[in-house]
């Protein structure tokens, strides 16, 4: 260990950009085992490990490090896989350098430690070698029913299986997942990954009713009545609008819209809107990384030119950087310090421009965020044939829960106690159900911390 000195950080192998772009196949390449040894062994081991403490899940990961550089590759997989519920999927998508690597102590000069990649080289180093999670193999004669089979239920139903206790997803995709599978595209998260996932989890005894809408296709009564406990992690779908003139006009859509509709023509399944950017101008309003998602979507989909459009600046945006710098290699334009007035329409209702404002930023608001101030005179227009929204997420208000006596906030998201217990006694939720739209990783961590929760209340 300690060979940041002699050892530069090195990140993991993107394909070429040029040929990247004519395909949703992932981007970056998985670290051979020599390299991922050796920038495993640039780690110091701090006595007080801040990588561990900036990861929401509380990974052990200066120890799989130290046991990844001592090419100990069944221990790191085993302890990699004790605190994540998908290693190899926390390893490609999480925004990293925001909290684990942005954490790391060789920030301040010699470069993070690579942890994502790493942690993605363990798992599907181990999966190559035969390795495979562990689950109880006893069972306690309890089973919870899991609304929702995206992370954080899927997170649930992992740990619950690894305390002997059965698990039903119940969920309204073709495919489990969730935001995994329809929602971040290939070129992130290959779908076989998640695959995998689902399949060890059947393999573990999970059963999954896939086309099942609580509410409707199932009675969420029915699940109280039949099942020990109830998990809630329905995510948060409903896309936010601008709330300008025009919004509604032929061509504007919501970012889940779109990226569910495409990657369910990639799935060759029915999809409900057919949106076909080809050869079209589209403009993307909004900063994070489902934004990123819609922009490097669109390049894929032969877009004629895509064109991001955020108020504020690149520093400034809320999601991982890698994942701008992704889309500038890609060909996306992008504008910053500038606000969508109004969406221009032609006679048909359809799409033109977007009428735009210039932005500055003024001072700090309540969060320390400086506020953004609109310029007087300084409007202008982006020509537009497809405008699609990525300005976050709303849970989704479900009538299933306030008439089950299940109290939601303000904002929308269920309330829940220290143990993630709702309002109604056996049912629980997480994830951006009860949080609002957030990281991945943290409804993953949600759906653990309940699942143990749960666990300590049935196994007596």
């Amino acid at each position: 260990m300690l060979r940041f000195f002699d050892l530069e950080r090195i990140d993991a192998a993107k394909r070429d950009v040029v040929v990247r772009i004519k395909d949703f196949d992932e981007i970056y390449e998985i670290f051979r085992p020599d390299k991922a040894s050796e920038q495993a062994d640039r780690c110091i081991q701090c006595g007080d490990p801040y990588c561990h403490n900036g990861c929401p899940l509380h990974n052990f990961i200066p120890h799989w490090l130290k046991r990844t550089a001592e090419q100990d590759l069944e221990f790191a997989f085993n302890l990699s896989n004790e605190s994540s519920p998908f290693p190899e999927v926390m390893g490609r998508i999480c925004p990293h350098d925001r909290l684990c690597e942005g954490a790391c102590t060789l920030n301040d000069g010699y470069g993070a430690i690579t942890i994502g990649s790493i942690e993605t080289f363990i798992s599907e180093e181990g999966f190559k070698k035969g390795l495979r999670p562990r689950f109880s193999e006893k069972k306690v004669g309890k089973k919870v029913a899991i609304v929702g089979a995206g992370p954080a239920g899927l997170s649930a139903a992992t740990f619950l299986l690894r305390e002997g206790i059965d698990v039903e997803l119940f969920d309204k995709q073709n495919r489990p997942g969730g935001l995994l599978t329809y929602g971040i595209p290939g070129f992130k998260l290959d779908k076989g990954v998640v695959e995998r996932r689902v399949k060890l989890l059947k393999e573990a005894g999970a059963i999954f009713h896939q086309n099942t809408e609580v509410g409707t296709d199932v009675s969420f009564e029915s699940l109280v009545e039949n099942f020990d406990a109830v998990f809630i992690g329905t995510g948060a779908t409903k896309g936010r609008r601008p709330g300008i003139n025009g919004e509604d006009a032929k061509g504007c859509y919501l970012a889940m819209e779109f990226l569910v509709d495409i990657q369910k023509e990639l799935f060759g399944e029915p999809r409900d809107l057919n949106i076909d950017v080809r050869e079209k101008n589209v403009v993307v309003i909004g900063g994070g990384d489902t934004a990123m998602d819609c922009v490097r979507t669109s390049l894929r989909e032969k877009a004629k030119s895509v064109k991001c459009l955020y108020r504020r600046d690149a520093g400034n945006m809320p999601g991982s950087r890698k994942e701008y710098l992704n889309a500038k290699e890609e060909g996306v334009e992008f504008e910053f310090y500038c606000a969508p007035k109004e969406i221009l329409r032609n006679e048909n209702g359809e799409v033109v421009g977007v009428e735009m404002v210039k932005t500055r930023l003024g001072e700090p608001d309540a969060s320390g965020r400086q506020r953004v101030e609109e310029i007087p005179g300084s409007e202008f227009t982006v020509p537009a044939d497809i405008v699609i929204f990525a300005l976050g997420f709303d849970p989704v208000a479900y009538p299933f829960l306030a008439e089950n006596g299940i109290e939601t906030d303000k904002w929308g998201g269920i309330v829940v106690d220290e143990n993630y217990e709702t309002t109604k006694a056996g049912v629980y939720a997480g994830g951006d159900c009860h949080r609002g739209a957030d990281l991945v990783v943290t409804a993953v961590r949600d759906g653990r911390e309940a699942a143990r929760a749960m666990a300590k209340r049935l196994i007596v």
